[in-house]
């Protein structure tokens, strides 16, 4: 999973903010993609995306959520979860840009 976190980009994200309590046993999963989200790699795809993240001691639910500059949003509890919803979700937008554009030997 982690090798998959490496080729994560924000370019197409607007904010990323990630919730968790940090004493809790099943928070392993936010805490990798945090720290994906948060390296200097990652955050240099897209300077203008904000990562916050909300710790907090009051046991809140541990979630991740993703805004799109397209005001798509993601919401996840696991990193597996994200990951497959944050590529499907690239995948759907290129797809769909790609529709949009002529091909080489196209004429308009």
């Amino acid at each position: 999973m982690v090798a998959a976190l490496a080729w994560l980009g924000l370019r197409s994200v607007k904010q990323v903010r990630v919730q968790f309590c940090s004493f809790e046993k099943n928070v392993e999963s936010t805490r990798t993609f945090h720290q994906a989200v948060s390296s200097e790699k990652v955050r240099c795809t897209n300077l203008h995306c904000s990562v916050i993240v909300d710790v907090r001691h009051t046991s809140p639910e541990h979630c991740m959520d993703v805004l799109f500059g397209d005001d798509a949003h993601l919401t996840a509890h696991t990193t597996q979860e994200m990951l497959t919803a944050f590529t499907s979700h690239i995948q759907a937008k290129g797809a769909a840009g790609s529709r949009d554009k002529p091909s080489p030997g196209t004429r308009r």
